[in-house]
C-alpha cells in the first residue's frame, strides 16, 4: 500500500486558508519512512492568519447563534465520516509521521471518540443551569456560556491527526471558530480532517487551516485570536503562555513529560512486558505520554529486565501501510540526531545497552531501534531530561516508597503507569504520584481514550485540561445573571438598618436549614 498519491495532497492544498490567486513560497513535505519529496505545500504569512481570523470572527457570529445540539450534529457527522475514511486518514498519518499504522489507527479512533463524546456529554454541559443565590426566594441566579470567540490551535508533529483536530472540535462545539498552525513537517493531515469537517457541514470559515513558520503564523495566532491551545516543548509553551498572559487571553497547553513507570513485585510478568513495551515505544517512543523511566523493585529487577529486553529486542521495524510491524520510523533526522545524542551521553557516563542502539538506514533513513538501558546515573542528560524517543532505562528499586519517591523526583507531571500485584496495591500507588494522568495495567491509553475524563499535566508539563468537561467550558466565559426581587443588602423597605442588621444573624441560622445552604 502507498503513501497517498500527488492528486490527494492537490485536493487539499485547496482548502488551505490562503487567498488561491496569491502568490507563496513552498516548502518540501517528506514521506517519513523514506525521506523523499510528497508533495509542496504553501507557506503561510502573517497576513494570512490575519484574514483567517477576520473571516472566522464573522463565521463565528452565526455558529454561536445555533444550539448545542445543532453544532452536535456536524460532530456526529464528522465522526462517521473519520470511520468511513479511516483507511485513507492512516496512510496520511502514517506518511507524514512515519508510525507503525496500529499508532496510526489510535489517531484515527481518538479523533472519532472524541468528536462522538463532546457531541454526545457537550449540550448538557453547555446548557443554561441555575446557581444558589444570596437570599433564597429573592435571588434568583442563572449560570450560562458563551463562546471565547476564535480560538487558535498550535499543533505538533507527533500526533498530526489527533492534536490538530481533537482539540479543535470541543472549541466548535461550544461556539467558536478555530483557526490552526499545523506543526511544518505534518501540514496535511490537519487538512484531511479540515476536509471532513466540510463535508459533515461546517462552514469553511470556521476551521481555516494556515500552515507556516511558528515564528511567523504561530506568533500571529497568540496576537489574533481569543485563546490559545498548544502541545509541544515545556519551553515554548511557557514563551507562549507568557504571550497570552500579556493579552490576558485563556492558554491552555500539553507539554513535555518524563514519564515514569512503577513495576511491583507482585506484578504479573506476562502481562507487564509487553505493556510496558507498549508504553515505551507507541510512536517510536515519541509521544509525550510515553514511559522514558521504569522502576523495578529489586525482587523481580533481574527477571523483569532479561524478559523485557528480550521482547524489545525481538520487536519488528519496518516501513509498512499495514499492520506487519511493530515500530516505524522516526519522524526526522532531528529526531534520530536528538536519541543518538543522548544514547552517546549515557554510554559514556556508565550506562549499559541491553536492547537496540543502532540507527537503522537500512529501512529508511529516520529508524532507530527501539533502546533499552541500565546503569543510567544522574550525570546522563537522559537522567533527567525528555529524549522524546525509543530510549528508555531501567532503574531497580529496594522498594515501592522508593519508586514513588524517584517517580515524582522531577519537574514534569504528565503521565505515569503502574503494574502491581493487585488492583488496590496499584490505586494506593497512583494516589501518591504527581502526573495529570495514571494508567494502572497500561501505559497511556486507558486515560487517553477515557475522553468524559480530563488529561492533562502538572508541573511543567502543561497549563489546563483536555478531555473531560473542562476540556470543553476551557473554551467558553461563564456568566452569571442574578436578579433580586423584593429584598436586598440593604435591606427591606420600611425596616430601619439597625432593626435589619440584628436580624441578619438570625435569618441566616433560619436559612441554613433550607435545601441546598
Amino acid at each position: 500500500m502507498p503513501a497517498p498519491s500527488a492528486s490527494v495532497f492537490t485536493r487539499l492544498n485547496k482548502l488551505i486558508a490562503i487567498d488561491p490567486t496569491a502568490k507563496r513560497k513552498t516548502r518540501p513535505i517528506l514521506e517519513a519512512f523514506s525521506g523523499t519529496e510528497m508533495a509542496q505545500i504553501p507557506i503561510g504569512t502573517a497576513e494570512d492568519l490575519r484574514d483567517a481570523v477576520a473571516a472566522a470572527r464573522v463565521a463565528q457570529q452565526g455558529w454561536a447563534q445555533r444550539t448545542p445540539k445543532q453544532r452536535a450534529k456536524v460532530l456526529f457527522e464528522f465522526a462517521r465520516l473519520v470511520h468511513r475514511d479511516a483507511d485513507k486518514l492512516m496512510d496520511m498519518v502514517q506518511a507524514e509521521s512515519g508510525k507503525a499504522r496500529q499508532y496510526a489507527q489510535e489517531e484515527v479512533l481518538d479523533v472519532a471518540l472524541t468528536a462522538r463524546h463532546y457531541a454526545n456529554a457537550g449540550p448538557s454541559a453547555l446548557a443554561e443551569h441555575k446557581a444558589k443565590g444570596m437570599i433564597p426566594g429573592a435571588t434568583d441566579v442563572r449560570v450560562r456560556y458563551q463562546p471565547k470567540g476564535v480560538v487558535g490551535v498550535i499543533s505538533p508533529w507527533n500526533y498530526p491527526l489527533t492534536l490538530a483536530v481533537s482539540d479543535a472540535v470541543a472549541a466548535l462545539l461550544a461556539g467558536n471558530a478555530v483557526v490552526i498552525k499545523p506543526d511544518s513537517q505534518t501540514p496535511y493531515c490537519a487538512l484531511s480532517a479540515a476536509e471532513l469537517l466540510y463535508e459533515a457541514g461546517l462552514p469553511r470559515e470556521l476551521f481555516a487551516v494556515v500552515p507556516g513558520p511558528g515564528g511567523v503564523v504561530g506568533q500571529e495566532i497568540v496576537a489574533q485570536t481569543d485563546y490559545v491551545m498548544f502541545t509541544g516543548s515545556s519551553q515554548t509553551g511557557s514563551e507562549l503562555a507568557s504571550q497570552a498572559g500579556k493579552r490576558l487571553i485563556g492558554f491552555s497547553a500539553e507539554l513535555g513529560g518524563k514519564n515514569p513507570l512503577i513495576v511491583t513485585k507482585g506484578a504479573n510478568l506476562d502481562q507487564a512486558v509487553p505493556g510496558v513495551a507498549r508504553a515505551c515505544f507507541s510512536n517510536s517512543g515519541q509521544l509525550c505520554i510515553s514511559i522514558e523511566r521504569i522502576y523495578v523493585e529489586k525482587g523481580i529487577a533481574d527477571e523483569f529486565t532479561k524478559r523485557f529486553a528480550a521482547f524489545v529486542g525481538d520487536m519488528k521495524l519496518g516501513a509498512a501501510y499495514d499492520f506487519s510491524v511493530d515500530m516505524g520510523s522516526l519522524a526526522s533526522a532531528a529526531q534520530v540526531e536528538t536519541v543518538q545524542a543522548h544514547l552517546d551521553d549515557a554510554v559514556k557516563h556508565g550506562a549499559t545497552v541491553l536492547a537496540g542502539g543502532k540507527r537503522r538506514e537500512d529501512l529508511g533513513p529516520f529508524f532507530f531501534e527501539p533502546t533499552v538501558l541500565a546503569d543510567v546515573t544522574e550525570k546522563a542528560i537522559c537522567h533527567k531530561q525528555e529524549t522524546f524517543g525509543p530510549l528508555v532505562a531501567i532503574y531497580p528499586v529496594d522498594s515501592v516508597d522508593e519508586a514513588i519517591k524517584l517517580a515524582n523526583d522531577t519537574e514534569y507531571g504528565l503521565n505515569a503507569s503502574v503494574f502491581a500485584g493487585s488492583s488496590s496495591e496499584a490505586n494506593a500507588i497512583a494516589d501518591q504520584l504527581r502526573a495529570g494522568t495514571v494508567n494502572i495495567n497500561e501505559g497511556y491509553a486507558a486515560a487517553w481514550g477515557s475522553t468524559a475524563a480530563p488529561m492533562g499535566g502538572m508541573g511543567i508539563s502543561g497549563v489546563g485540561r483536555r478531555h473531560g468537561d473542562e476540556g470543553l467550558l476551557k473554551y467558553t466565559e461563564p456568566q452569571t445573571v442574578a436578579e433580586q426581587r423584593f429584598i436586598g443588602i440593604d435591606g427591606m423597605r420600611g425596616v430601619p438598618q439597625n432593626v435589619f442588621l440584628k436580624l441578619t444573624p438570625k435569618a441566616m441560622d433560619a436559612l441554613k436549614f433550607l435545601p441546598g445552604r
